[in-house]
């Protein structure tokens, strides 16, 4: 890719939409067209001081692009109803796998490169492992609406024989980092953190409701955002085979390492009390996941991950702290 190259950007105001908007600055591409419900103020900040050629409403992309005469080089779909507390299928269905499918097929039509956000939410307990093999997409059994939509996208994709030139599903593990300061609940663990550490100095962490974990030490594969746009830049200039990849570092580890992580990066002791899990997520929660990341390497994928101390120290000291985005 060119940087004059023109890159449709979707979910460009959340999380990490916005911090690939202002990665792809940083690489010297600004013709770029960002597509999000831009009502929602708290994301705004966001994009303060990103480069972009165009806003384009969410609920009017579809027909914006019936109209534009603009030729798009890249798509890179990363919006999405994140929410794994919301249970009407419907809303998910709407935004995860219709509005999926036809960013899809406008990419097929106008043989148009993407890289899509799936999700880890997909592989729900993990009693199947946690492999990008284009297989186990069928037999898998999401815990929440959330994943289930994610896989469904995910299964009808593989099921396609007109495809994008060049596609990617990125099955994102549990990403943390700048610029998720309008989440809320939904936020990382390492904001909630660094958050309550602030107000009240200590962290409350969930209890542990199975005998075969310790409370704390529930594993999950923590990625940093800077690594996950390191992996999209090198996808869209490297266009390797077609499919699902995993996204996570390939080690898991345990929320416990976590919040002591984000106390050293605050400079402070760690003091952590234990509270029962709400029981609207207990029987739908994953005690351990780990992104196998042999397909991603087997692709010529060559950068090292930040490890969970050097990302979330990165997080809080040059972010959090000083109230920054990315």
């Amino acid at each position: 890719m060119q940087p004059s190259s023109t890159i449709l950007l979707t979910g460009a105001a959340g999380f990490i939409g916005s911090c690939l908007a202002g990665f792809l600055n940083k690489k010297g591409f600004e013709n770029l067209l960002l597509v999000d419900d831009f009502s929602h103020r708290a994301k705004e900040p966001n994009l303060a001081g990103k480069k972009y050629a165009l806003r384009i409403e969410r609920n009017n992309l579809f027909q914006w692009l019936q109209t534009t005469e603009t030729k798009i080089d890249f798509v890179f779909h990363i919006g999405a109803r994140t929410d794994t507390t919301e249970f009407d299928y419907a809303v998910h269905e709407k935004l995860n796998v219709a509005y999926s499918k036809n960013i899809w097929n406008y990419c097929v039509e106008k043989n148009i490169p993407l890289v899509y956000a799936s999700s880890a939410a997909t592989y729900g307990d993990g009693a199947l492992g946690y492999s990008d093999d284009h297989d186990l997409p069928f037999k898998l059994k999401p815990l929440n609406p959330y994943g289930v939509s994610k896989n469904e996208f995910d299964k009808w994709a593989l099921q396609q024989t007109a495809q994008p030139p060049f596609w990617a599903g990125l099955k994102f593990f549990n990403v943390y980092g700048p610029n998720e300061y309008h989440k809320g609940r939904m936020a990382s663990v390492i904001w909630h953190t660094f958050n309550q550490v602030k107000n009240s100095g200590e962290m409350k962490l969930f209890r542990s409701h199975r005998p075969d974990f310790k409370d704390g030490e529930q594993l999950r594969d923590f990625i940093y955002v800077k690594d996950i746009l390191k992996v999209c830049y090198w996808l869209m200039e490297n266009q390797p085979a077609s499919g699902l990849y995993n996204l996570g570092t390939g080690t898991a580890r345990a929320f416990l390492h976590l919040a002591e992580a984000t106390f050293s990066g605050m400079d402070r002791e760690p003091v952590i009390r234990f509270i029962d899990m709400p029981e609207d997520i207990r029987d739908k929660y994953q005690y351990f996941t780990e992104a196998d990341m042999h397909k991603l390497k087997a692709a010529g994928y060559r950068e090292k991950f930040y490890t969970l101390e050097e990302g979330v120290d990165d997080y809080v000291r040059n972010y959090l702290m000083a109230g920054m985005y990315f």
